[in-house]
């Protein structure tokens, strides 16, 4: 190394050493500005994720409430034949006690 390079190598360290407190601050400030970045984009990522899941929740929740009304109409149709069988003795026709009415 000759003497005018080791004295560019001198002047640009003393320079780095006296403006230490700037560069700390403009790396400091060029990682925050990344990172305001990289959570924005995580946090759109999440809401959309949740808007997904909420849309999925409300069609589940209202097949549930229609598989809840057929149930019940389903139940209602058991519990009358039910009756109707025990207690008042009913059956259902065969094909031998069907007559068919036509109309002239």
């Amino acid at each position: 190394m000759s003497e005018h390079e080791a004295s560019l190598v001198k002047d640009i360290w003393e320079d780095i050493c006296r403006n230490l407190v700037t560069y700390v601050l403009l790396v400091s400030v060029v990682g925050s500005a990344f990172s305001v970045i990289y959570f924005t984009h995580l946090n759109r990522q999440t809401t959309s994720s949740l808007d997904i899941l909420l849309t999925e929740r409300d069609e589940l929740d209202i097949e549930w409430r229609n598989l809840l009304l057929e149930q019940n109409s389903l139940a209602e149709h058991s519990a009358i034949e039910s009756k109707a069988t025990k207690l008042l003795k009913m059956k259902r026709p065969d094909a031998k006690s069907e007559i068919i009415v036509t109309l002239d």
